[in-house]
Protein backbone atom coordinates (compact mmCIF):
# COMPACT_ATOMS: atom_id res chain seq x y z
CA UNK A 1 0.00 0.00 0.00
CA UNK A 2 2.72 2.56 0.80
CA UNK A 3 4.42 1.48 -2.18
CA UNK A 4 1.50 2.62 -4.21
CA UNK A 5 1.27 5.98 -2.95
CA UNK A 6 5.32 6.32 -3.18
CA UNK A 7 5.37 4.73 -6.83
CA UNK A 8 3.05 7.88 -7.53
CA UNK A 9 4.59 11.02 -5.52
CA UNK A 10 8.06 10.36 -6.18
CA UNK A 11 6.74 11.87 -9.67
CA UNK A 12 6.01 15.18 -8.14
CA UNK A 13 9.32 15.93 -6.76
CA UNK A 14 11.32 19.29 -8.19
CA UNK A 15 13.17 16.87 -10.33
CA UNK A 16 10.77 15.19 -12.57
CA UNK A 17 7.70 17.03 -11.94
CA UNK A 18 8.35 18.74 -15.41
CA UNK A 19 8.50 15.68 -17.49
CA UNK A 20 5.44 14.15 -15.84
CA UNK A 21 1.98 14.89 -17.80
CA UNK A 22 -1.72 13.70 -16.52
CA UNK A 23 -0.45 12.00 -13.23
CA UNK A 24 -3.33 12.39 -11.45
CA UNK A 25 -6.04 10.94 -13.46
CA UNK A 26 -9.65 10.21 -11.17
CA UNK A 27 -9.19 6.54 -11.64
CA UNK A 28 -5.61 6.29 -11.04
CA UNK A 29 -6.55 8.14 -7.61
CA UNK A 30 -8.88 6.23 -6.91
CA UNK A 31 -7.26 2.75 -7.13
CA UNK A 32 -4.14 4.27 -5.08
CA UNK A 33 -6.69 5.17 -2.24
CA UNK A 34 -8.34 2.10 -2.25
CA UNK A 35 -4.90 0.40 -2.34
CA UNK A 36 -4.20 2.40 1.08
CA UNK A 37 -6.67 0.79 2.51
CA UNK A 38 -8.87 4.75 2.55
CA UNK A 39 -12.64 4.34 4.04
CA UNK A 40 -14.74 7.21 2.02
CA UNK A 41 -17.64 6.10 3.89
CA UNK A 42 -17.42 7.69 7.48
CA UNK A 43 -18.81 10.24 9.70
CA UNK A 44 -17.95 14.01 8.07
CA UNK A 45 -16.24 16.30 9.61
CA UNK A 46 -16.30 20.03 9.04
CA UNK A 47 -13.42 21.56 7.93
CA UNK A 48 -12.55 25.15 7.08
CA UNK A 49 -10.27 25.99 4.33
CA UNK A 50 -8.64 29.65 4.18
CA UNK A 51 -7.05 30.73 1.08
CA UNK A 52 -5.24 33.79 2.15
CA UNK A 53 -5.42 37.33 1.01
CA UNK A 54 -7.73 37.68 -2.20
CA UNK A 55 -9.35 41.20 -3.65
CA UNK A 56 -7.36 43.98 -3.67
CA UNK A 57 -5.16 41.95 -1.12
CA UNK A 58 -2.99 39.90 -3.56
CA UNK A 59 -0.40 38.95 -0.56
CA UNK A 60 2.83 37.85 -2.12
CA UNK A 61 3.73 38.92 -5.68
CA UNK A 62 6.15 36.14 -7.16
CA UNK A 63 8.63 35.60 -9.99
CA UNK A 64 6.62 36.59 -13.77
CA UNK A 65 4.31 38.31 -10.55
CA UNK A 66 2.68 34.90 -9.60
CA UNK A 67 0.31 36.06 -6.57
CA UNK A 68 -0.16 34.24 -3.62
CA UNK A 69 -3.87 34.93 -3.68
CA UNK A 70 -3.94 33.01 -6.89
CA UNK A 71 -2.06 30.03 -5.56
CA UNK A 72 -3.92 29.26 -2.23
CA UNK A 73 -7.05 29.96 -3.94
CA UNK A 74 -6.61 27.08 -6.77
CA UNK A 75 -5.08 25.06 -3.95
CA UNK A 76 -8.52 25.49 -1.39
CA UNK A 77 -10.59 25.07 -4.52
CA UNK A 78 -8.78 21.86 -5.47
CA UNK A 79 -9.51 20.03 -2.41
CA UNK A 80 -13.20 20.97 -2.47
CA UNK A 81 -12.82 19.51 -6.09
CA UNK A 82 -10.44 16.09 -4.74
CA UNK A 83 -13.29 15.75 -1.63
CA UNK A 84 -16.37 15.94 -4.06
CA UNK A 85 -14.79 13.57 -7.44
CA UNK A 86 -12.13 11.30 -6.01
CA UNK A 87 -13.60 11.10 -1.77
CA UNK A 88 -17.39 11.48 -2.23
CA UNK A 89 -17.77 13.75 0.20
CA UNK A 90 -15.87 12.60 2.84
CA UNK A 91 -16.10 16.13 4.21
CA UNK A 92 -17.84 18.81 4.82
CA UNK A 93 -15.53 21.24 3.48
CA UNK A 94 -15.98 25.19 3.50
CA UNK A 95 -13.76 27.66 2.45
CA UNK A 96 -13.64 31.18 3.69
CA UNK A 97 -13.29 32.61 0.00
CA UNK A 98 -14.58 30.94 -3.15
CA UNK A 99 -13.37 34.25 -5.56
CA UNK A 100 -10.85 36.78 -5.45
CA UNK A 101 -12.61 38.23 -2.97
CA UNK A 102 -11.00 40.27 0.59
CA UNK A 103 -12.14 38.73 3.47
CA UNK A 104 -11.52 40.03 6.84
CA UNK A 105 -9.87 38.04 9.46
CA UNK A 106 -13.14 38.43 11.53
CA UNK A 107 -15.10 37.25 9.48
CA UNK A 108 -12.84 33.81 8.66
CA UNK A 109 -12.72 33.29 12.26
CA UNK A 110 -16.62 33.67 12.71
CA UNK A 111 -17.15 31.29 10.57
CA UNK A 112 -15.14 28.35 11.84
CA UNK A 113 -16.86 29.27 15.04
CA UNK A 114 -20.72 29.35 13.47
CA UNK A 115 -19.98 26.16 11.46
CA UNK A 116 -18.30 24.40 14.81
CA UNK A 117 -15.66 23.26 12.70
CA UNK A 118 -13.48 20.45 13.62
CA UNK A 119 -10.17 21.72 11.65
CA UNK A 120 -9.26 25.10 10.31
CA UNK A 121 -6.45 25.53 7.70
CA UNK A 122 -5.14 28.79 6.38
CA UNK A 123 -3.08 28.57 3.20
CA UNK A 124 -0.40 30.99 2.02
CA UNK A 125 2.88 31.23 0.48
CA UNK A 126 6.30 32.93 1.54
CA UNK A 127 8.02 35.66 0.21
CA UNK A 128 11.55 36.55 1.14
CA UNK A 129 14.42 38.89 -0.55
CA UNK A 130 16.58 36.40 -0.39
CA UNK A 131 15.61 34.17 -3.40
CA UNK A 132 17.36 31.21 -2.19
CA UNK A 133 14.54 30.64 1.02
CA UNK A 134 12.70 28.25 0.15
CA UNK A 135 10.25 25.15 1.99
CA UNK A 136 7.34 24.60 4.09
CA UNK A 137 6.54 26.53 6.92
CA UNK A 138 3.47 25.61 9.28
CA UNK A 139 2.09 27.88 12.43
CA UNK A 140 0.16 26.73 15.02
CA UNK A 141 -1.24 29.98 17.80
CA UNK A 142 0.71 30.49 21.14
CA UNK A 143 -2.33 30.65 23.38
CA UNK A 144 -2.50 27.49 25.58
CA UNK A 145 -6.30 25.33 24.64
CA UNK A 146 -6.91 21.87 24.85
CA UNK A 147 -6.64 21.77 20.71
CA UNK A 148 -2.75 22.77 20.62
CA UNK A 149 -1.72 19.30 20.97
CA UNK A 150 -4.29 18.42 18.04
CA UNK A 151 -2.67 20.83 16.10
CA UNK A 152 0.94 20.02 16.72
CA UNK A 153 0.33 16.62 15.54
CA UNK A 154 -1.40 17.70 12.18
CA UNK A 155 0.91 20.46 11.98
CA UNK A 156 3.91 17.98 11.79
CA UNK A 157 2.21 15.16 9.88
CA UNK A 158 2.03 17.55 7.24
CA UNK A 159 5.19 19.04 7.03
CA UNK A 160 6.14 15.66 6.91
CA UNK A 161 4.10 14.59 4.13
CA UNK A 162 4.82 17.37 2.12
CA UNK A 163 8.63 17.03 2.46
CA UNK A 164 8.36 13.30 1.68
CA UNK A 165 5.88 13.27 -1.06
CA UNK A 166 6.40 16.44 -2.63
CA UNK A 167 10.16 17.03 -1.87
CA UNK A 168 9.55 20.67 -0.39
CA UNK A 169 12.24 21.49 2.59
CA UNK A 170 10.74 21.61 6.12
CA UNK A 171 11.99 25.23 8.07
CA UNK A 172 10.29 23.86 11.53
CA UNK A 173 6.51 24.05 12.87
CA UNK A 174 6.47 27.57 14.84
CA UNK A 175 4.51 29.37 17.26
CA UNK A 176 2.77 32.54 15.61
CA UNK A 177 -0.14 34.92 17.17
CA UNK A 178 -1.91 35.39 13.74
CA UNK A 179 -5.73 35.89 14.38
CA UNK A 180 -6.47 33.51 12.32
CA UNK A 181 -5.07 30.83 14.65
CA UNK A 182 -5.55 33.03 17.86
CA UNK A 183 -9.27 32.72 17.18
CA UNK A 184 -9.78 29.61 15.87
CA UNK A 185 -7.50 27.30 18.73
CA UNK A 186 -10.49 27.60 21.27
CA UNK A 187 -12.46 25.80 18.54
CA UNK A 188 -10.36 23.70 16.97
CA UNK A 189 -7.22 22.45 15.81
CA UNK A 190 -5.70 25.28 13.45
CA UNK A 191 -2.94 25.62 11.35
CA UNK A 192 -1.59 28.45 8.44
CA UNK A 193 0.45 26.77 6.41
CA UNK A 194 3.30 28.96 4.57
CA UNK A 195 3.62 26.54 1.36
CA UNK A 196 6.79 27.62 -0.18
CA UNK A 197 8.35 30.64 -1.38
CA UNK A 198 7.21 32.63 -4.92
CA UNK A 199 10.27 34.22 -4.53
CA UNK A 200 12.28 31.15 -4.98
CA UNK A 201 12.48 30.67 -8.83
CA UNK A 202 11.69 26.71 -8.32
CA UNK A 203 9.45 26.93 -6.18
CA UNK A 204 7.76 30.00 -8.14
CA UNK A 205 7.44 27.82 -11.09
CA UNK A 206 6.35 24.47 -8.96
CA UNK A 207 3.00 26.81 -8.80
CA UNK A 208 2.02 27.24 -12.20
CA UNK A 209 1.35 23.66 -13.11
CA UNK A 210 -1.87 22.34 -12.62
CA UNK A 211 -0.46 19.19 -11.50
CA UNK A 212 1.74 20.68 -8.47
CA UNK A 213 -1.87 22.52 -7.63
CA UNK A 214 -3.63 19.02 -7.56
CA UNK A 215 -0.15 17.12 -5.63
CA UNK A 216 -0.59 19.67 -2.60
CA UNK A 217 -4.16 19.35 -2.39
CA UNK A 218 -4.25 15.88 -2.41
CA UNK A 219 -1.18 15.84 0.63
CA UNK A 220 -3.29 17.92 2.41
CA UNK A 221 -6.95 16.01 1.99
CA UNK A 222 -4.59 12.83 2.85
CA UNK A 223 -3.26 14.48 6.24
CA UNK A 224 -7.12 15.31 6.86
CA UNK A 225 -7.89 11.65 6.27
CA UNK A 226 -5.28 10.50 9.12
CA UNK A 227 -6.31 13.03 11.99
Amino acid sequence: MERAMLITFKFLRWGSLRNVKLWLRTPQVFVILMLQGYQVFAQQKVIVIDPGHGGKDSGAIGINQLQEKKVVLDIAMEILKLNKTIFENRFDIYLTRYKDTLISLTDRTKLAKALNADVFISLHCNYSDNPKARGLEVYVGKNESRNVKNSFSLAYQLQYQVNKRLGFDSRDVKFANFQVLRENIDICPSLLLEFGFLSNKEENEYYTKSSAIRAVALVIFECLIKI
